[in-house]
């Protein structure tokens, strides 16, 4: 059973259609929306300010999510994937935007909605990256703008899959 802990008075508010691994750790003024996925060994720490999650995101396996105290918070809008191993410290991800393997989005950043953030690439504090737009490297730059149908069935497609992984655990056959 995933840990679910009070801390300063808050208590994680998690819809009930959510999966939680076993072992995946949810502290404090963390509000998860439906049909989430919080996957193995990830942890969202809302233990110093405020974790928002949208509907339909899947935080995978590793992923930690964290703010600054009383200065920065995680926003997360709806069918976002966050990858394996991934870091956001309170910045801003928008609808159906990827943030790929390894990733680390740091305070006041904002990835814009169907943006692509590539695996292993560091945005640093207060980047804004527009919509519909792919980013690499570290520290992450401008790589190219993405035909909004191409990243929609992307994005769309891994958010929805895991969707179905989550059924996997929670309607096992």
């Amino acid at each position: 059973m995933a840990l679910i802990k009070s801390v300063r008075g808050f208590t994680p508010q998690i819809d009930a259609s959510a999966y939680l691994a076993d072992n995946a750790t949810v502290v404090g003024d963390v509000v998860i929306g439906e049909g989430c996925s919080i996957w193995f060994n990830a942890v969202l720490r809302g233990d110093v300010n405020s974790i928002r999650i949208g509907n339909h995101v899947n935080i995978q396996d590793c992923a930690v999510l964290h703010t600054l105290y009383e200065k920065s918070v995680v926003e997360i809008g709806d069918y976002v994937s966050v990858g394996h191993n991934v870091t956001i410290h309170g910045a801003k991800i928008c609808d159906y935007a990827l943030i790929g393997m390894g990733a680390t989005v740091l305070d006041h950043a904002e990835v814009g909605e169907g943006a692509i953030v590539a695996a292993g690439s560091v945005v640093l504090t207060g980047t804004k990256i527009e919509p519909y737009t792919l980013w690499a490297g570290t520290p992450a730059r401008f790589v190219k703008k993405i035909e909004p149908e191409k990243t929609n069935e992307i994005n769309r497609k891994i958010a929805h899959n895991y969707a179905m992984y989550a059924s996997w655990f929670t309607n096992p056959r």
